[in-house]
């Protein structure tokens, strides 16, 4: 019997086959049930719908980069590990970032970096954060998410490392010092 985890990779894998021939908004439970040859039934026990799917998928990206920063890896390291996955899979993300659903991936990554950013910012200074450093992060956070979008909508133009040294050069000089220095645990 399969397990869970080689169960939702066959649905990664059978949305990622249809996302090459058609945009995601496009594409219905029913043909990634179909593509990946497993049921509805075990489908919805794994995702509420496509883009809980996607998400999912999202969340193992995290998980090896931006997830590591200040753990294994510095914040241009993870970047860095970002961009790679997402190129690695670049079908998948290219077609993910086209979405406007309001379940989005680009909703979504904006909500993990926002809150993983906030949570790195707050330990660091022990306090809360103050309304102008909040709307700094926001204000970074969702112009990282609008590039990282574009760049993986326009194939990839720019390698990793470039696009995470952009993505390092953008961030307002307060952000900069406090996240900046993220080195390994």
């Amino acid at each position: 019997m399969e397990n869970n985890e080689n169960t939702k990779q066959r649905f990664v894998a059978a949305l990622t086959a249809l996302m090459a021939a058609k945009p995601l908004d496009k594409i219905t439970v029913k043909e990634i049930v179909e593509k990946s040859g497993k049921t509805r039934q075990t489908f919805y026990r794994c995702f509420q719908d496509k883009y809980d799917l996607v998400n999912w998928h999202f969340e193992r990206l995290a998980e090896k980069s931006f997830l590591q920063m200040g753990v294994r890896l510095t914040l241009r390291e993870g970047l860095e590990e970002k961009f790679r996955f997402i190129k690695n899979e670049q079908v998948f993300f290219a077609a993910a970032f086209q979405s406007e659903d309001y379940n989005s991936l680009v909703a979504y990554d904006y909500e993990c970096i926002m809150r993983f950013y906030t949570n790195i910012i707050e330990k660091k200074t022990k306090r809360p954060l103050d309304a102008d450093t909040r709307f700094l992060l926001d204000m970074y956070c969702r112009g990282s998410i609008s590039m990282t979008a574009q760049w993986a909508r326009r194939n990839m133009d720019l390698p990793p490392e470039k696009m995470a040294d952009l993505l390092i050069q953008a961030l307002p000089e307060p952000l900069e010092e406090l996240l900046s220095d993220l080195q390994p645990q």
